[in-house]
């Protein structure tokens, strides 16, 4: 099973509201939305600047992230 980390992100209000539509208008919760859009965008970050290495993925410290149960 994958662990899931818990990360605050802050929205202005016109944000907040967009993600609440496109949550609804795609059948998903807001947090199942963010993370759709978030691998969207890592999608295509490595499509257009190369696949992130492995290495360096393991070397980012999430200690700071609370693993939520």
């Amino acid at each position: 099973m994958k662990n899931n980390y818990h990360v605050d992100v802050k929205l202005s209000e016109d944000l907040l509201r967009k993600l609440l539509y496109i949550s609804e208008a795609e059948h998903r919760s807001p947090s199942a939305q963010f993370a759709f859009m978030l691998r969207n965008n890592i999608s295509y970050f490595e499509k257009t600047k190369g696949r992130i290495p492995d290495a360096a993925l393991k070397a980012i410290d999430l200690s700071e992230y609370e693993k939520e149960e």
